[in-house]
């Protein structure tokens, strides 16, 4: 996860301190969309890194305990506002080499609670051929420490959508690069970056992986990501909560009754970037 949150592209960079969210609505074909980015600080940075994860991962559990909590009401809303967050941009240095142990620390923690997608973020500082060397090993090591990488499989899945998420897998991390200005080519302006050696241009797939990730964020998974958010990550945060409910009343054996908030558990013992 990066270390950098601006709100317009005219801002100077700054540090992240803290946990920032910002609305953009996205217009395409008549079709208005709501992205919610959350910026999360940086970590690993510091001499003592012990639970330096925890403000994200309590981040995400609270907007978890934040929708239960509107669910349990007598008189429920009939649409819920919901600020869960469906997917984690995980942000990996371009080094060429392993991931740091902090690193898998955090991504274990992280693919427990939401969707997490690897992206390797200044990805020209590569070579073609390191990158593809990159990507094969982040994705071993993915699979040697049994980090959940989305998209996930399922057997309600027809032959259309296996497919698609094989070659979403064989792409996996997206390699990306960002740029805030424009730069003319051929006549044209782009958005992109310009070197002695010639142009990046962002949106050029043969550049960059950034439309395959947009594409795959905000149009080929967008739908399933919010399903897999319900029915697997917010689903067994919800039953522990239940759980805890349902003790907490049973231990309870003389006068009035007090069920336990939906913070009083998990979500309040620990402590992603990305709700969209």
């Amino acid at each position: 996860m990066e270390s950098k949150g601006r709100l317009s592209p005219d801002e100077p960079s700054r540090a992240t301190t803290e946990i920032q969210s910002v609305s953009h609505i996205i217009e395409e074909n008549g079709v208005r969309l709501r992205l919610n980015i959350v910026d999360t600080p940086g970590y690993g940075d510091l001499v003592n890194n012990d639970r330096c994860w925890d403000p994200i991962v309590k981040y995400i559990k609270d907007q978890h305990s934040a929708f239960l909590r509107k669910e349990l009401t007598a008189q429920r809303e009939r649409y819920i506002h919901d600020t869960r967050i469906h997917c984690c941009l995980f942000f990996i240095q371009p080094s060429g080499h392993a991931l740091k142990p902090i690193d898998i620390v955090v991504l274990k923690k992280l693919s427990d609670v939401v969707n997490v997608v690897p992206v390797i973020a200044k990805s020209d500082s590569l070579t073609l051929e390191e990158r593809s060397a990159f990507k094969n090993r982040i994705r071993e090591e993915f699979a040697f420490h049994n980090l959940k990488m989305y998209p996930y499989d399922s057997d309600e899945f027809d032959d259309e959508e296996r497919s698609l998420n094989a070659q979403i897998r064989e792409i996996l991390p997206f390699a990306v690069v960002g740029s805030e200005k424009s730069v003319v080519v051929d006549g044209k302006p782009v958005r992109g970056r310009e070197t002695k050696w010639g142009v990046i241009d962002v949106e050029n797939e043969s550049h960059c992986e950034f439309i395959l990730l947009r594409n795959f964020l905000t149009r080929t998974h967008l739908q399933d990501l919010i399903e897999t958010t319900s029915q697997i990550h917010y689903e067994t945060f919800r039953a522990k909560q239940l759980l805890a409910l349902k003790e907490n009343t049973s231990a309870n054996t003389g006068g009035s009754l007090r069920p336990s908030s939906p913070y009083d558990r998990d979500s309040m013992q620990v402590g992603s970037k990305g709700n969209f």
